[in-house]
């Protein structure tokens, strides 16, 4: 062969070999319930992993590298335990992210772990997702404990104070669905609530495919209950505040533990003159104090860009800043090794006011976030408006009635 046709050649391969690696991709999985009960919120906490991995791809993507997410529809347990053994087998996912059920959240991880896949948690809050001891699992966001903390903290700062009681005067009902989230939450409502000196005078647990709520609603009725905490999903949230309403039950304040609570659907579905003066414990939203979130507003806007709307929640919001915080940490690493991963994750130190959400990233005992934390919220006026702590606040809180 003549130089000039070896070179042409060579020219040639060398060619085919840059626009190979200008289109190299690295799969991760988008694991979350995306039909079924969960889907909701399942579907708007993978939209914020979305905008992140465009926000990454369109900076150069990772290592050089396009992200392609790979989704799993994690419906129920068992289809979590499959789909999560799918991406890793047939997908050759280098992580996985979701799942903001905790139930499917603690299945799915198993099958990571067994097979040494990092599964970054952006979402579930119960103890049991991180409280296994698990190497290659991680939690970005905050737990049921901190979310039960910021509960009666704002009981004992707020709500006893602004309808002129002593904190340990008002009776305390507690009803949650009794999955791993309900449970959790609760639990640690009860123990924080003897802590502060709280009365706890009901706690009653519920399926979250409970279709009546009427004699949950009579009990706490007739125990004279002042504060009811409610640990639900959308559709017991509705149930209730609907069931309540037609008994003319009208505690002092109701009090989400996120789920249901959050959402914009929920608002609709029992009508702003049932919602407004409900209160919520929930991930960062949107009318907030944006000075305690840099960055938010460059988020709503590209999520409007992209799904043609608000965003129904602020799951997606926190889904984006975990998934930003591994995503810009892997970027600096020297390969999607599990062990590289690992290693480069834990050295991840992102100070506290710093992102969207308003709390920073360490990852401490059991791979959790401890910087992480949650907000407390009312819905004012069909909206869904920061409340609490103070420095966060967007408003002030108003009495239920």
């Amino acid at each position: 062969m003549k130089l000039s046709n070896i070179l042409k050649t060579t020219v040639a391969a060398g060619a085919i070999m840059g626009a190979q690696a200008a289109y190299a991709e690295v799969t991760f999985g988008a694991l979350y319930p995306f039909s079924g009960q969960l889907a909701l919120l399942g579907e708007e906490s993978a939209r914020g992993l979305e905008l992140a991995v465009d926000e990454i791809n369109a900076n150069g993507g990772l290592q050089g590298e396009q992200i392609v997410l790979e989704r799993g529809d994690a419906v129920d347990n068992n289809q979590a335990i499959g789909e999560a053994r799918r991406l890793i087998s047939r997908e050759n996912v280098k992580a996985i992210f979701g799942t903001y059920s905790s139930s499917r959240s603690i299945a799915a991880s198993q099958v990571a772990e067994l097979s040494g896949i990092p599964y970054f948690e952006l979402g579930a809050v119960a103890d049991e997702v991180t409280g296994r001891g698990l190497e290659y699992l991680f939690r970005v966001n905050p737990t049921a404990e901190d979310m039960a903390d910021t509960i009666i903290n704002m009981i004992v700062d707020k709500v006893a104070p602004m309808n002129g009681v002593e904190p340990g005067d008002l009776k305390i009902g507690i009803i949650h669905e009794d999955s791993s989230y309900g449970t959790s939450v609760s639990g640690h409502e009860e123990r924080f609530a003897e802590e502060a000196g709280l009365n706890v005078v009901a706690k009653l647990a519920y399926p979250a495919s409970t279709v009546d709520m009427s004699s949950i609603v009579l009990d706490l009725k007739q125990r004279d209950v002042d504060v009811v905490l409610q640990t639900s999903y959308q559709n017991d949230s509705v149930l209730f505040l609907q069931q309540s309403n037609e008994a003319g039950y009208a505690p002092l304040a109701v009090i989400g533990g996120g789920g249901g609570y959050s959402t914009q659907a929920t608002a609709d579905a029992v009508g702003h003159d049932i919602i407004d003066g409900v209160l919520n414990t929930d991930f960062t939203q949107y009318i907030v104090n944006k000075e305690f979130t840099p960055g938010i507003d460059d988020f709503l806007a590209a999520y409007e860009a992209k799904y043609g709307g608000e965003p129904l929640s602020g799951h997606s919001l926190t889904n984006y800043v975990g998934a930003m915080a591994i995503l810009t940490a892997l970027n600096e690493a020297s390969d999607f090794e599990p062990a590289t991963i690992i290693e480069t994750v834990k050295a991840v130190d992102i100070p506290e006011g710093t992102t969207a959400a308003g709390y920073g990233v360490k990852f401490g005992e059991n791979n959790q976030n401890e910087r992480a934390r949650m907000m407390g919220l009312q819905w004012q006026d069909g909206k869904l408006v920061t409340v609490y702590p103070d420095d966060a606040a967007a408003a002030e809180m108003r009495t239920k009635n």
